[in-house]
């Protein structure tokens, strides 16, 4: 199984475009994962239906049994989170403020304990390009990385008969992207033409290198300052990655992404062209690596 991370050093780069638009032009048999779990949407643009639901349980959060309590208010005192509040003689946990260190476990193990906590969801779906996993996380809550994880996990178990591993990654270099690329054979780095996309390039690449995948690059919206789109192809080529796409601004796109359709599906575009292409050159690529398709 061949796996693919489309990832970005920054969000609005259109990275969740362009990897539903490959899932309709790669190899038939495949599996798909949305990794960007604080704000998964690729099930948007590929009609999904969604066929189970399993809960994640995230870190682990102190919970008071109140029937134990001896309202000594040692938990109070050294919780460092403020995440324990007292109201006459009963404490209770605020879960959004627990970071599960286990410091009022020890000053108080007989009323506290550390309960597994469900902080997400992920999704078991079937699209007309294969299965999707994706997931949810609770808002305010931690462990995006071992959902990612968790995710990956579910697809490898579930299909794992398929000929490609298709990821849309979260955007950034965080413990998000960290979990998506770790295991991966290639990332697709998806930039744009501006300041903050080419610094933001060059450090999504720096922590791509330390997993060394296949490093390659494609440029959204390349047209729309052709100085910094040079600057970008000239800095890639100084780090022998190459640029393996250039995808024009297309209102074809925007229009695509509101009927929740993949660009690559409404018609010979420029932008879906300019895809087709980068879908080509990828395949190339990775049949260069001596990958068997």
């Amino acid at each position: 199984m061949i796996r693919i991370a489309v990832i970005s050093g920054k969000g609005g780069t259109g990275k969740t475009m362009i990897t539903a638009a490959l899932a309709h032009l790669l190899k038939e048999n495949r599996v798909l994962a949305d990794c960007d779990v604080d704000a998964a949407n690729l099930e948007l643009l590929l009609n999904q239906k969604l066929l189970r639901t399993e809960p994640f349980m995230g870190m682990k959060t102190a919970v008071i049994d109140t029937a134990l309590c001896t309202q000594c208010d040692k938990c109070v005192e050294h919780c460092r989170f403020g995440a324990i509040e007292r109201n006459g003689d009963t404490y209770r946990v605020i879960p959004l403020r627990c970071e599960g260190c286990a410091v009022c476990v020890h000053v108080c193990p007989v009323a506290i304990t550390m309960q597994p906590r469900q902080t997400g969801e992920i999704f078991y779906s079937e699209t007309e390009r294969g299965h999707l996993v994706h997931a949810r996380l609770v808002p305010g809550a931690g462990n995006s990385g071992l959902l990612v994880h968790a995710v990956k996990k579910m697809a490898m178990e579930q299909d794992r008969d398929c000929d490609l591993f298709l990821i849309d990654g979260p955007p950034g270099t965080g413990c998000p992207l960290i979990s998506t690329i770790s295991g991966v054979d290639a990332v697709l780095v998806v930039s744009e033409p501006s300041i903050s996309g080419l610094h933001d390039l060059k450090r999504v690449v720096a922590v791509c290198r330390q997993f060394r995948p296949r490093i390659l690059v494609a440029i959204n919206r390349f047209d729309l300052e052709q100085v910094l789109t040079e600057t970008i192809r000239t800095w890639c080529r100084e780090e022998n990655i190459p640029v393996i796409g250039l995808i024009p601004f297309d209102p074809a796109v925007i229009e695509a992404v509101r009927n929740g359709r993949a660009v690559t599906l409404t018609g010979t575009s420029p932008a879906a062209q300019a895809i087709q292409t980068l879908a080509s050159n990828l395949e190339q690529e990775l049949t260069d690596l001596g990958t068997q398709w």
